[in-house]
């Protein structure tokens, strides 16, 4: 991979694991989820402008379709992270949902689809689920009888429950943004853009049965809301020109250096306990993801 490539990879899962802080430190709900969908939808409109809304008139009712589709399913996404963050670390909850996507898209390749993954497969499936493991089990994998804290248990099955669910839904936008971009070829930033646009209608419902809240929520949430809204988009677009320079075969695996990131913001920022179990199931399930993207 070249340097500038990798160093644009790097870039983004830097960014992407700080958007991802700055989340968790908002505590936010469906009003987050609403305030963030607004600023990307207000910081990137200059962007879109000047990068291409030319393309638009050649949007057919399948274009709009899959774009309303993501848009439902990013906010379902956004609203499971979220929700993970509010009841468990980040530390358990981020690689959780990182590596939960590829381990379910590869099961259901061989599953229903016949797929046949290999040695290299394997051995990534293999990772994917002993990294959750460790971070399931924690210390308790040598603990030999000792008693262990339940609420510490339950807070960590908590966390690898929402995360399990966030990665269900990456998987699911990854089918239908990669059908959007490579079969139909939208535009990248255009498309994500309109899938963030649309996220503001579909996220109102809930925010206007909530309405006394949402005031509250901007005052105490916006610094973080501008972070996501800044740094999601952000990442995405360095991740786009790094596979315009490299093979996406190794972009997608030097991605999932976010997890480690993620491990050590958690435990360093955030003072998120068992740094060492959580920053080794975090190398196993990035090892494990990468094997997986290298074997296809």
């Amino acid at each position: 991979m070249p340097v500038t490539a990798l160093a644009l990879v790097v870039a983004a899962a830097l960014i992407h694991a700080l958007w991802n802080f700055a989340a968790k430190k908002a505590q936010g709900n469906h009003h987050f989820a609403c305030i963030t969908a607004v600023g990307v939808s207000l910081l990137w409109l200059p962007v879109v402008v000047v990068a291409g809304l030319d393309e638009l008139p050649r949007w057919g009712w399948q274009a709009w379709a899959l774009t309303l589709a993501s848009a439902i399913v990013h906010l379902a996404y956004f609203n499971s992270l979220l929700a993970g963050y509010r009841a468990a670390d980040m530390t358990v909850v981020y690689p959780v949902a990182r590596g939960s996507g590829p381990l379910i898209s590869a099961l259901v390749a061989v599953v229903l689809l016949d797929e046949h993954l290999g040695f290299g497969g394997t051995l990534g499936l293999a990772g994917v689920v002993g990294g959750i493991l460790l971070m399931a089990a924690g210390p308790a994998l040598l603990a030999r009888g000792k008693a262990v804290d339940p609420a510490l248990q339950r807070k960590r099955r908590l966390g690898i429950a929402w995360g399990a669910l966030t990665g269900a839904t990456i998987a699911a936008y990854s089918v239908i943004d990669g059908y959007a971009v490579k079969v139909l070829a939208l535009s990248p930033l255009v498309y994500d853009y309109f899938c963030n646009l649309l996220r503001v209608p579909v996220s109102l419902p809930s925010v206007l049965r909530d309405r006394a809240g949402f005031l509250p929520a901007l005052r105490r949430q916006w610094k973080h809301a501008l972070v996501v809204a800044i740094g999601a988009p952000s990442a995405y677009i360095l991740v786009l020109y790094a596979m315009k320079l490299a093979p996406l075969s190794r972009v997608a695996p030097a991605r999932e250096l976010s997890m480690l990131f993620a491990a050590l913001i958690g435990g360093q920022l955030l003072g998120e306990g068992e740094r060492g179990w959580r920053i080794a199931g975090a190398m196993l399930i990035a090892l494990g993801v990468a094997a997986l993207a290298m074997a296809k």
